[in-house]
């Protein structure tokens, strides 16, 4: 009973507000629909990424992507912009877009939970999965009055997997069956590289006859001399250290060479097919399809796009998945949780200038400390990987449920 006028108080209140319909232009497709919820534009990312793999086993499916109202959303990427803004948890907007698309499968991220919606998705039995619940994000502080409120909304969940047994065990404690409740790693966007042609890799590397090598990929023009003062540092204690230089942008690769050549550092053009020598220090490429290549060659990869303010870092996963320790500046703001998790793992290291760079190659340039830090990057890769797997289980035993 409790329960009941919790959410009944709840949705008296919401009368109240604005009430705002949100996004329904578009026309509910036919078929079967997964409905995938992104409270930020990295679990987006995600999602889209998790949608992708789903599309690839089940192509007749439809997706739909969510993002919070636009009071919560409107600073997000332009990019990520497509998915559709849901209304302000309004009792007669979430009913009119519940009934607009009633989806089959619910995948809702994070938190910022909206009652009203979450509720009337329950009351159409539509089931739902609350995927990465983090404790701090699922407060309802407004509401504080009303103390079952959050555990009236969190029960309207088939499955709560919660980022950390902390915040497994504030859902258990709200009120929440433990059978509904475990923990999970984040999910990301799970890598998933094309085979490379063996003959190209091995001949690659016979040219490179045993030479160090390291990557700096997305390398942004304002990063080029830090890069090249971090690569004569290493130079210093790996005399036959050889830089593969990926450049972000293919406009700034003649401005480079000359850059080069006045600091008296021999360089090959990858595009243009010239020969690495022996005496080579420097390879330049601008190609992004050949980093996957240099990802298996490098032991090493400084992540470029991440030194300077401005162009937000650049996803590592793809580095991380074929091998390569990974090191990365302190601006990368566009993909901070994946770094994050990596970093916490031992997976990624990070440097904030120069001097911190050269020294960061050196380091993990010893074939222990390369190897370790690769070990620990496949781990979260492949972790990440096993939750996607699950997930698409999940969602496809919920839909054939639903189709009975």
């Amino acid at each position: 009973m409790a329960r009941s006028l919790s959410l009944t108080a709840y949705r008296a209140l919401s009368w109240g507000g604005q009430h705002a319909h949100g996004d329904m232009h578009a026309a509910r497709p036919d078929g079967q629909l997964v409905w995938f919820h992104a409270t930020t534009p990295e679990r987006l990312s995600a999602l889209q990424d998790l949608s992708g793999r789903l599309l690839q086993q089940s192509p007749e499916l439809n997706v739909l992507f969510t993002r919070p109202p636009a009071s919560e959303s409107r600073r997000w990427p332009r990019h990520l912009l497509g998915a559709i803004e849901l209304p302000q948890d309004h009792p007669a907007a979430t009913r009119d877009f519940m009934r607009h698309w009633h989806p089959d499968v619910c995948i809702w991220t994070g938190g910022s939970l909206q009652p009203n919606l979450i509720a009337q998705a329950s009351e159409q039995q539509i089931p739902m999965i609350l995927l990465g619940a983090v404790e701090n994000e699922l407060h309802l502080r407004r509401h504080r009055w009303l103390p079952d409120l959050l555990r009236t909304t969190l029960d309207c969940f088939d499955m709560i997997l919660a980022d950390s047994e902390a915040s497994a065990r504030y859902v258990r404690r709200s009120g929440i069956s433990s059978g509904k409740v475990s923990v999970s790693s984040a999910l990301q966007v799970s890598p998933n590289p094309r085979p490379w042609p063996e003959e190209e890799l091995v001949e690659t590397n016979q040219v490179l006859a045993g030479r160090p090598v390291w990557l700096s990929a997305w390398s942004q023009d304002s990063e080029f001399i830090s890069i090249l003062i971090a690569h004569r540092h290493a130079l210093r204690f790996l005399h036959r250290l050889l830089l593969v230089l990926h450049v972000a942008d293919p406009n700034e690769a003649d401005p480079l060479k000359a850059r080069l050549k006045a600091m008296d550092l021999r360089c090959a053009d990858w595009d243009a097919g010239d020969e690495i020598e022996d005496s080579t220090q420097v390879v330049l490429s601008t190609v992004a399809e050949d980093l996957e290549l240099w990802y298996r060659v490098a032991p090493v990869t400084f992540l470029g796009s991440s030194l300077e303010p401005g162009a937000g870092g650049q996803n590592p996963l793809t580095a991380v998945s074929l091998g390569s320790a990974v090191l990365y500046g302190s601006n990368v703001q566009g993909h901070i949780d994946t770094y994050a998790r990596l970093a916490s793992a031992g997976a990624a290291r990070a440097v904030r200038n120069a001097d911190a760079l050269g020294a960061g190659v050196v380091q993990l340039l010893a074939p222990d400390q390369a190897a370790s830090v690769a070990l620990a990057g496949w781990q979260v890769v492949t972790e990440g990987a096993h939750l996607t797997d699950q997930l698409i289980d999940l969602i496809q035993n919920k839909l054939d449920k639903q189709d009975q």
